[in-house]
């Protein structure tokens, strides 16, 4: 499907608490950089691409399901839900979790998929193996782009994934259009070598490693290795980019992007959003999708 150009600006008539102007004009550049390059909608806005979210509910609204859907709105993607478990948590940590039952998880699937449709998937936090091999089960043979987010420690440092359910990551991994590990969770998962061995598409996010600059790495089999470079943004207001990230792939692959376009679009979404970020929070805030147009 032929993509379609999407303004992806700052909105100039919003007003964004605890942010500067000067970070409102990188906002802008970065932005600028987005509308040069455009975005992947669908060719027609009154059907929206559908992206389905199964992942985790988080009550401080900065990651899981509610950055989720908060990117596939902006994006103009239709975003519907399939909780795996519920968070009790803010900036400052996890504070209590209770996983959902594997059949109430199959059943927000079947619901979305058998009445609205499915253009696309992201998964992020599980919650047990039962629900991986529950979501693994449902996905098999769609025939639709899956992004999965190996999530296993939360931007604050607490463990959303126990061993068994890491080990479930394997079907999921071998059945998704990308995988999106960050530094630990690539470790976790054997490295670079594993990840090839296993014959999959990732990218290694380079968020959490150290240095002035963040680099990721597209990893397609096949294909030679494509890397984006870019200067680190600072700020403590990082809760939620891996979720951003994944859906934000999701939906412009929804839309006709190839996987290294809707890779490219996405990380330039994710940092406009950090330097879009209101500042809410003692601890790790949430990004500001609102402010990204």
């Amino acid at each position: 499907m032929p993509r379609t150009r999407h303004r992806a600006c700052a909105s100039s008539e919003t007003n964004l608490p605890f942010v500067s102007s000067e970070v409102e004009t990188r906002v802008s550049s970065v932005s600028t950089s987005l509308d040069t390059n455009g975005w992947g909608l669908h060719n027609n806005p009154m059907t929206p691409p559908r992206i389905l979210s199964i992942a985790g509910s988080d009550s401080g609204g900065g990651a899981g399901i509610q950055a989720d859907i908060k990117t596939i709105t902006m994006l103009g993607g239709y975003a519907m839900t399939a909780i795996c478990a519920l968070t009790a948590q803010d900036t400052t940590g996890v504070h209590a979790v209770v996983p959902v039952d594997p059949a109430m998880v199959a059943a927000q699937i079947d619901a979305c998929v058998n009445d609205i449709g499915v253009d696309a998937v992201k998964i992020g936090m599980l919650g047990s193996p039962e629900i991986a091999a529950v979501v693994a089960d449902r996905l098999e043979k769609l025939g639709i782009p899956i992004v999965f987010d190996p999530v296993m420690i939360s931007t604050s440092g607490a463990a959303l994934a126990d061993a068994a359910t890491i080990a479930a990551f394997e079907r999921l991994m071998a059945i998704a259009t990308l995988t999106t590990p960050n530094v630990p969770e690539l470790v976790a998962l054997g490295g670079h070598a594993a990840m090839r061995a296993r014959g999959v598409a990732y990218i290694a996010k380079g968020g959490d490693a150290e240095g002035p600059e963040v680099t990721d790495r597209l990893v397609i089999p096949g294909l030679p290795e494509r890397m984006w470079t870019a200067p680190r943004i600072i700020t403590r207001h990082t809760h939620g980019t891996g979720c951003t990230m994944s859906s934000a792939i999701a939906t412009f692959l929804a839309s006709g992007a190839s996987l290294e376009e809707a890779v490219e679009d996405a990380r330039e979404f994710v940092r406009a959003a950090l330097l879009a970020a209101p500042g809410f929070g003692a601890g790790h805030g949430p990004l500001g999708h609102q402010a990204v147009r």
